[in-house]
């Protein structure tokens, strides 16, 4: 325990550090505005489609943005928490930089987690959120005791689940010595997949995300458990199980790439 403390004690200082030197450049603000305008105006095109057609069944627009939204926070954080493994593949491996990163006694994970933070990413989670409140008061849903704590389960195992695939990127990443442009079918393309009902889910899409990646785990179902659509309540509860799970997976394929590992100048 006292390890895994001090771990995350280095992991923010490197963090705060990264934040700092970020905030050195005066334009840093106006990354802040750019990713802003891109998170807004990405899911215009489903505004504009029920406006235009209607509702989907009982299927409305708050409801699928509430979905959407809820994908797009879990991605956000890891994309803004766990960046580092994100650019492993390019930054360091490539580089050669992850061999001084051998030398140093502390964790691989958290000196890789925290290699890179950049402060404009945290805008994508932080406007996801406001969307979420925002379809919840739509929907007429109270955000009670029990429904905080499925959103927060499900934001929880949504953040591993996509932090395990920028780690399973990584843990490749030794074996293909370069990123891998499929993967982006695991992370920017998943949450899409979160704007079609899963009722009108094709069966293969929905099996692939709900058991290969977990996407409707953490996003579907915990908005089914808090709104009392008709799917089994415990469905909401098994978003960090399953998020866990899979970065547990992912940490498995990480590791054993770290022990392939050769030495740039070997």
């Amino acid at each position: 325990m006292e390890r895994i403390l001090m771990e995350g004690k280095i992991y923010l200082k490197l963090l705060r550090m990264h934040l700092l030197s970020g905030m050195e450049y005066k334009g840093w603000w106006l990354m802040l505005l750019q990713v802003l305008l891109v998170v807004v105006s990405d899911p215009i095109s489903t505004i504009l489609l029920f406006s235009r057609f209607g509702s989907i069944g009982d299927w409305t627009m708050e409801r699928v943005i509430l979905i959407y939204a809820l994908a797009v926070a879990s991605f956000g954080l890891a994309e803004s928490l766990c960046r580092g493994f994100d650019y492993f593949p390019w930054q360091m491996l490539r580089s050669g930089d992850f061999d001084r990163l051998l030398l140093r006694p502390r964790s691989l994970f958290t000196q890789v987690a925290a290699s890179t933070f950049h402060l404009h990413r945290i805008v994508r989670p932080l406007t996801a959120l406001s969307a979420v409140i925002w379809a919840l008061s739509e929907l007429d849903v109270p955000l009670t005791m029990r429904a905080f704590v499925i959103l927060a389960l499900a934001l929880a195992g949504g953040f591993l689940m996509y932090s395990g695939v920028f780690v399973l990127t990584s843990g490749l990443a030794f074996f293909t010595i370069k990123g891998l442009d499929w993967i982006f079918i695991l992370t920017n393309a998943s949450y899409q997949i979160t704007r079609c009902p899963e009722p009108y889910m094709p069966r293969v899409l929905k099996n692939l995300f709900s058991f290969l990646l977990p996407v409707l785990f953490i996003s579907f179902y915990p908005a089914s458990a808090v709104c009392g659509w008709n799917y089994p309540v415990v469905l909401g509860y098994l978003s960090l199980p399953f998020g866990a799970a899979f970065l547990g997976l992912s940490l498995i394929i990480w590791r054993i790439g770290v022990r392939h590992y050769k030495s740039t100048g070997s």
